[in-house]
Order: structure tokens, then C-alpha cells, then sequence
């Protein structure tokens, strides 16, 4: 499994296309430019173990980047490119970084980071340089496109969004296999969802996000062909969906969405009959959403609950779903715990934090007490989530710990009120949050990016909070909703939820949004 092998046995083959151009990577250009970069950083004294960094936006020359480390046993970390030049500084060293490429689209953040990078020693920049950086074309040019003599498996230590802190760095122990060996992730795409070298998939998400970057990789290791959007807008997809053919996508809930809302003579304009297998993650899904996509796509439409730790993986198909509406399936790597505050599992159907046992093990580097605090005393790993099992052994998300409400007492999940109000016609986007409230500590407000922004108001605010209470309890509905022009959300689809409730509870006093 590596791609290598299919520059060999089909060079012409794509590896990448590029959607927006059509611009087409085969084998073989994958090969050799991954090979020389390789060669590049060895020769630079990068060793196995030690670490590089890239910061680009979605670019052609991403995913070669991600293989020279990937084949010579390094730690590539790929840095997201929406961040500012301070939390950037950070990633870099914090992940012991030798080695760094910039797009030159990104060369402001690389000019203000010139000196902010000391151990770094290797500076490249794609397209074009600045001072202080070389040509990342002109520098690989030098090198011979063969690989190194010693090839071993490398491997990713990315780095959390940040939607409740500080980035962690996530890293697993390096292991010195031989490049090429097997790993579980393409086993996992082959069996679960028929990924192979026929395969044509869309990566509509940014890349330096841990599930697109993954896939994309492990597909290349089975010799199929990753699309790549530039940037994601809902009719685009569709549109490349038909023109490339493809076959497989991966995609987030607020895609779902987006996509759902098209009017229907642009959702019925295109042909998506090449779709055999979709899949999506990140956040819980609206049930009511992945019916209707299931109903527009047909049962071809799988989910998983993962995390970049990798600690559990379970997934679900879409004829599973059907009869475990809200499910993210079963466990697949991994035994599931849930537990309450005090660490005792609870009984089934009572939501908790979700543990995984047995699974792959991890460690947020250089941060002790966060590795600890993911830990349960039984050795058991979380992401930090809560849910709850069924009588089957399917779970079901509810939210983030740290999300969680409570108000006089109660626990309230605002994951139910977002998910209801995600589907009104009139909200392009929604935030459900904990804010102070005198009596009972908390109370529950719904913050909305309105469809029309001439629509918020008091009448907007009247009818979301009837909307909701329409489908669920009182107590978990909104007591107050606030209009926003945008939500800050990551290209992943993540929302920062952490911004938002930092307006309210700042000095522990009202904001109004």
C-alpha cells in the first residue's frame, strides 16, 4: 500500500485532480515529487522522528508534502491556514518543527513568523518566495526523484481545532515499519466503504484537517483518485460530483445542510448517480437532515465517530441508521465505557462521557495534565464527548462535556435545540449556549445566523422559540435567541462555540449579541 508501488504499475494514473482546473497528479509526479522533498529534508539532517510543518491552503502540491514525510519516518504536521500568526508560532514549536512550507498565498503569515521560528532551519515557500525563504520547486528540483535508501513509515501529529482551547497536539508512538506496510485506516475504507484503485473521491474540506488529509492518503495507498475542491460552496459540489464521476465523498452535517437548503431546481440539475458510498462525521448530524439526504442520495450514506486521537472508531450505514435514527453505530476499534463524573459506567441508556478501551493509544504532547485528563483509571481514553448506548450496543452522541448546561440543576445537551433549529427555513446557521442567569446559573440562548438578516428581530426571535418548543421540552429550548451576521466556523465545518459563549460570560455579565 503506497503509492510508489502504483507509479510503477500505472504511472498515468491520477492521483489528484484538481477540481476547480481539472489539473491532474499522476502516480508517478506524485512519486517523484515526494521522493525528492524526502530526499531534501534528509538531507538536511531531518531524521526519522523528527518533525516538519506546512501551512498552505487547499493546494495541488498539498497531499506530496504530506507523503515525504509520510515515506521518511517523519512527524508532519499540517498547520491550519485560518490561523493567526501568533497560535501559528505555537504549532510550530510546540511540535519541535526542522523544516516549514508556506504557500506563497500565505506569505504574510510566513513573513511574520520569519523570526519567530528559531530551530527551524529549513524555510520553502510554493509558487513564488519571499526573503527568507527558498523556492520550494526550485530547491526540490535539486534532488533526485528516487527514494531513500532506509523507508519507513512516518506519521501525522496534528493539531485540535482549538473549540474549547488551546490546541493540542496529537501524537502516537513512532513505530519504524517499512513504508508501504498496511495500515488500519485504508483497511478500514476498503471494508467499510469499498474504497479501492477504481475509487474517485471527493475531499470537498480543507486538507490540513485530520479526516480529509487521512482519507486522502489512504486512498492513495490503494491507488485510487482524490478530487480536490479549493474551497467548499454547495453547487459546486454537486456540479463535481457529476463532471468527475466520483464515486465517494466525505463531508460534515453543515454541508448536509447547506446542500438541503439549494432550491430544488439547483439540487435536481445534476446527476449524482456514480455516488456508491458517502460518508460524513465531525458533529452530530440533525436525524431529520441525514433522512432527508438519504432520501435525495439513496442509502448510500455511511457516518463514523472518530477523532484525530484515534483512540475508537464506530460507524453505521444508512440502512443501520434507519432503524437507529441519531446513531453513530457501533464500536469497531475499541470498547465503549460510559461513564459519570465520579468514573462509574452508567446503565444503558443514560448518557455519560464516552470512554474507549483497548483502542490506539495517544498523547497531547508536551502537555502532561491534558493526557492525563483524557485518561480514565482504568487506562480508558476520551475525546471529551458525552452520549449514551442502546440495548444493542449502538451509541448516540449528545455533546461535548464542555458544552454541557446546566440550569437549576438540570443537564441540559444544546445539541437537541441546534439540531431542531438547524432545520427552520429562516436560520442559516445556529449556536445554542449556556449564559449567566441569577437564579439558576445558567440558562438556555440560541445565537442565529439568519437566512435573511433582514428577518431578525423580536418576530424571528418569537417564532425560533415556538419552533423549538414544538419538538422538544421547554427547559431545553432557548429562553432568548440573538442574530449574528456570521458564526465563526472552522472551513471544517466546526463550529467555535468557545467564541461565542465568551461574549456572554466575560466578567460573568450579560452581552447582548
Amino acid at each position: 500500500m503506497f503509492p510508489g508501488l502504483h507509479a510503477k504499475e500505472r504511472p498515468d494514473h491520477p492521483a489528484q485532480i484538481w477540481a476547480r482546473t481539472g489539473e491532474v497528479q499522476t502516480y508517478k509526479e506524485l512519486d517523484d515529487a515526494s521522493n525528492r522533498l524526502a530526499q531534501l529534508l534528509f538531507d538536511a539532517g531531518l531524521r526519522p522522528g523528527d518533525g516538519y510543518a506546512y501551512l498552505m491552503e487547499n493546494h495541488p502540491r498539498y497531499l506530496e508534502i504530506a507523503w515525504a514525510g509520510q515515506r521518511s519516518g517523519l512527524y508532519y504536521t499540517a498547520i491550519s491556514s485560518r490561523l493567526t500568526a501568533d497560535e501559528v508560532s505555537y504549532i510550530v514549536n510546540n511540535c519541535d518543527a526542522k523544516a516549514i512550507v508556506f504557500s506563497h498565498a500565505k506569505r504574510d503569515l510566513a513573513e511574520a513568523l520569519a523570526d519567530r521560528m528559531p530551530d527551524v532551519k529549513v524555510r520553502l515557500m510554493v509558487d513564488g518566495a519571499i526573503d527568507g525563504y527558498d523556492s520550494y520547486e526550485d530547491a526540490a528540483a535539486t534532488y533526485p526523484a528516487e527514494p531513500l535508501a532506509n523507508e519507513v513509515e512516518g506519521n501525522d501529529m496534528l493539531y485540535s481545532s482549538g473549540t474549547t482551547g488551546q490546541p493540542k497536539g496529537v501524537r502516537r508512538l513512532f513505530n519504524p515499519v517499512e513504508a508501504g506496510t498496511p495500515d488500519g485506516l485504508a483497511t478500514l475504507l476498503q471494508l467499510l466503504w469499498g474504497f479501492d484503485e477504481h475509487t474517485r473521491y471527493l475531499s470537498p474540506a480543507p486538507q490540513y484537517h485530520s479526516a480529509p488529509l487521512k482519507f486522502s492518503l489512504g486512498l492513495q495507498r490503494l491507488g485510487g483518485t482524490v478530487v480536490v475542491m479549493d474551497h467548499w460552496d454547495p453547487e459546486d459540489c454537486l456540479r463535481y460530483i457529476e463532471q468527475y464521476r466520483c464515486t465517494h465523498g466525505q463531508f460534515v452535517p453543515t454541508m448536509f445542510l447547506r446542500m438541503l437548503k439549494l432550491p430544488d431546481e439547483v439540487r435536481n440539475r445534476y446527476d449524482l448517480s456514480s455516488l456508491t458510498s458517502v460518508v460524513h462525521a465531525a458533529a452530530p448530524c440533525p436525524v431529520k437532515a441525514k433522512l432527508a439526504m438519504i432520501d435525495w442520495w439513496g442509502p448510500v450514506i455511511g457516518e463514523y465517530y472518530s477523532a484525530t486521537e484515534g483512540a475508537g472508531f464506530c460507524a453505521i450505514s444508512s440502512e443501520e441508521y434507519l432503524t437507529h435514527q441519531g446513531s453513530v453505530g457501533k464500536a469497531l476499534v475499541g470498547e465503549i465505557h460510559v461513564c459519570d463524573e465520579d468514573g462509574n459506567e452508567v446503565p444503558t441508556g443514560q448518557p455519560g462521557q464516552i470512554f474507549f478501551g483497548g483502542g490506539i493509544d495517544f498523547s497531547y504532547y508536551k502537555d502532561d495534565d491534558k493526557t492525563e485528563q483524557s485518561r480514565h483509571p482504568q487506562g480508558w481514553r476520551t475525546f471529551g464527548d458525552i452520549g449514551y448506548l442502546d440495548d444493542e450496543g449502538y451509541l448516540y452522541l449528545t455533546d461535548r462535556a464542555s458544552y454541557m448546561i446546566i440550569s437549576g440543576g438540570v443537564n441540559i445537551y444544546p445539541q437537541e435545540a441546534e439540531n431542531v433549529l438547524s432545520m427552520h427555513p429562516k436560520v442559516h446557521d445556529v449556536a445554542v449556549i449556556g449564559v449567566p442567569n441569577e437564579d439558576f446559573g445558567e440558562e438556555v440562548k440560541a445565537v442565529v445566523q439568519p437566512s435573511d438578516w433582514e428577518a431578525a428581530g423580536p418576530d424571528l426571535e418569537r417564532e425560533l422559540i415556538s419552533f423549538c418548543r414544538e419538538h422538544l421540552a421547554d427547559v431545553k429550548c432557548p429562553r432568548s435567541v440573538d442574530f449574528d451576521r456570521e458564526l465563526p466556523r472552522a472551513d471544517t465545518g466546526k463550529l467555535y462555540k468557545r467564541l461565542i459563549r465568551d461574549r456572554y460570560w466575560e466578567g460573568d455579565r450579560r452581552i447582548s449579541g
